[in-house]
């Protein structure tokens, strides 16, 4: 017969919170679940504890923390996109500020009181953007008649061509119906309409020139007192992280004027290149297109498509259907050089970012907020990933000394 253990002993060896021979803990060695694995009863209690698997728990760990994270960041969403009438002119005068603020800098350096500088700085800006705007519009002012009748018999040709076309299966009366909207939309029409129209202008241009003056006086106080700013911005950071913050947010400039100064460079090829082949083929408004393409290439895709479809247009009506074949296979040609080589090339050494982020970015940008969302990702994906890079390169584990 066999002798029972007394429950003293017993519980030595199998008591769920207590000890082996040696000192490990009962139900198995380091490291292993008191209880016994998967489905062991306690002892003491009776009841099953499951064991949950790593990857599992691993995975909700992970799977809570990126919830917390991506309701914060749409919570931040939600917020700056209800002040965006303020926080638009906000981050463009950021832009305007990391473009020129070399240029601040540099008369600084010859003995100019910042506070004038920024103001030379930023007087020249608005004259150099005003001045292409003005010649934009000075050549469509001085062609705009002649352009238009040449837009209305450019439409009744392709009309023609479209109706002599079978596989395209267009019927006389829509592509009537087409021309009738097109020819209204161009020619002057009744005067409840340019009432309507003028007015929606007037209210959309009170908008841009509020959020333009905003701007503006951001970016003077921007240029004139960034650091003191950015020093008021660091104090309100715990004291012990504020060296921390203070180092990321000279990352984060350095990256954005990096973007800038890109962005720049890529404008300047596009409107060379298309300008120059536009003038080549003859096509008039050659200085107002190569403007209007500079202008529109800080505005990715959007403000390439728009310039390119423009130039193409105004070939069209000028030249006839050849140019414009022509200015269409040069424009294909400058933004295929521009979006295969400068764009992810040149931005990505500028800004430190692969060339596949940079699309992805300027694809969620106009998903979420459309041409202010794509004006913005790609200055902030850079500036968020240099800081995330100097954070993992400097991060000791320990909090930053202040």
């Amino acid at each position: 017969m066999t002798r029972r253990r007394p429950r003293r002993l017993r519980g030595l060896f199998t008591s769920s919170g207590g000890r082996g021979q040696h000192g490990q803990p009962a139900g198995g060695g380091a490291g292993q679940p008191a209880g016994g694995g998967a489905g062991q009863p306690d002892p003491e209690s009776g009841s099953t504890r499951a064991h949950v698997p790593y990857g599992i728990d691993l995975a909700a760990a992970w799977g809570w923390r990126l919830l917390v994270i991506g309701a914060a960041g749409y919570v931040i969403y939600r917020v700056l996109s209800y002040f965006s009438e303020f926080t638009v002119p906000l981050a463009v005068a950021a832009l305007i500020a990391a473009l020129i603020v070399p240029f601040v800098d540099a008369l600084e350096r010859l003995r100019v009181p910042r506070v004038l500088g920024a103001g030379i700085v930023l007087i020249g800006f608005i004259a150099i953007v005003g001045g292409m705007l003005a010649l934009v519009g000075q050549q469509i002012a001085t062609q705009f008649d002649e352009l238009r009748s040449a837009v209305v018999e450019g439409i009744v040709t392709v009309q023609d061509w479209v109706a002599r076309t079978e596989p395209l299966g267009l019927s006389d009366e829509q592509l009537r119906q087409w021309v009738n909207q097109l020819r209204d939309t161009i020619q002057p029409t009744q005067n409840g309409q340019v009432v309507n129209r003028l007015a929606e202008v007037g209210l959309t241009l009170t908008h841009v020139v509020t959020g333009l003056f905003v701007a503006l006086f951001a970016a003077y106080f921007f240029l004139y007192e960034g650091e003191r700013i950015w020093r008021s911005v660091v104090r309100l950071a715990p004291r012990q992280s504020r060296s921390r913050v203070d180092s990321s947010g000279s990352v984060a400039w350095t990256s954005l004027t990096g973007f800038v100064r890109g962005t720049v460079a890529v404008a300047l090829v596009d409107a060379v290149g298309i300008a120059l082949s536009a003038y080549i083929l003859q096509v008039p408004l050659t200085l107002a297109i190569g403007a209007l393409v500079f202008l529109g290439a800080f505005i990715p895709i959007v403000g390439a498509l728009v310039s390119g479809i423009v130039a193409v247009l105004v070939a069209l009506v000028a030249q006839g259907p050849v140019t414009a074949l022509l200015m269409l296979l040069a424009v294909i040609g400058v933004q295929q050089l521009e979006s295969n080589v400068l764009q992810p090339f040149l931005m990505g050494r500028f800004v430190s970012v692969h060339p596949l982020a940079i699309i992805v970015a300027i694809g969620a940008g106009i998903a979420v907020s459309g041409i202010a969302g794509a004006l913005v990702a790609v200055p902030l994906v850079a500036s968020v990933n240099a800081v995330v890079r100097h954070l993992a390169d400097t991060s000791d584990g320990s909090p930053a000394a202040s």
